[in-house]
C-alpha cells in the first residue's frame, strides 16, 4: 500500500513539474497566416521613387519570442501608403531590397512597412513610418534601416 502511494505522489509531481515546464516556455510569433498577395497597382503614374535597404532583426528585438527566427526565401516586406503598396521585396543576402514607387500626389506621405515571415506564419508591421521622399534612400547595405515590429492583430 505504501508503495503504491509513493508511486501515485511520484506520478503527481511529475506532472506538476512538467505542467510547470511548459508554462514557462516562451511565448512564439507562430501564427496562421497565409503569405500575403500584395501587388504594386499597374494604373499609377509612378513619378516618384526612393529605396531602402531594410533589415528584419526579430531575434534581437524580441529574445523570448523571436529566439529562433530565420530569414525565408518565401518571406516579403512591402512599403504602404495607407493601403496602396508602394514597394514589395524578398530577402536577399538577409537584407531586403526594398524599391519604393509613388506617385507625385503621395510624394510627401508616411511609408510604413508589412513583413510577411514564412517561418512563423505571421505579418508585421512597423511600429514607426518613415517620409517619403523623392529620390532618397533610408539605410544602406553597411548601415541597413531596422524597424522595429510589432504582429499585426
Amino acid at each position: 500500500m505504501r508503495n503504491k502511494l509513493l508511486i501515485i505522489a511520484s506520478c503527481g509531481l511529475l506532472l506538476l513539474a512538467a505542467g510547470c515546464k511548459e508554462q514557462n516556455k516562451p511565448e512564439s510569433f507562430a501564427g496562421n497566416v497565409a503569405k500575403p498577395t500584395w501587388t504594386v497597382p499597374a494604373d499609377y503614374d509612378y513619378t516618384s521613387s526612393m529605396t531602402a535597404v531594410v533589415k528584419v532583426e526579430l531575434a534581437a528585438q524580441y529574445p523570448d519570442k523571436g529566439a529562433d527566427f530565420v530569414l525565408d526565401s518565401n518571406d516579403l516586406l512591402a512599403a504602404f501608403s495607407g493601403e496602396t503598396c508602394l514597394g514589395i521585396a524578398s530577402p536577399q543576402d538577409g537584407l531586403f531590397y526594398l524599391y519604393i514607387a509613388a506617385p507625385t500626389a503621395n510624394g510627401n506621405a508616411a511609408v510604413t512597412l508589412r513583413y510577411y515571415s514564412a517561418h512563423y506564419k505571421n505579418l508585421f508591421e512597423a511600429k514607426d513610418a518613415f517620409p517619403f521622399a523623392n529620390d532618397t534612400q533610408q539605410g544602406t547595405v553597411a548601415t541597413p534601416f531596422v524597424p522595429m515590429f510589432t504582429v499585426v492583430q
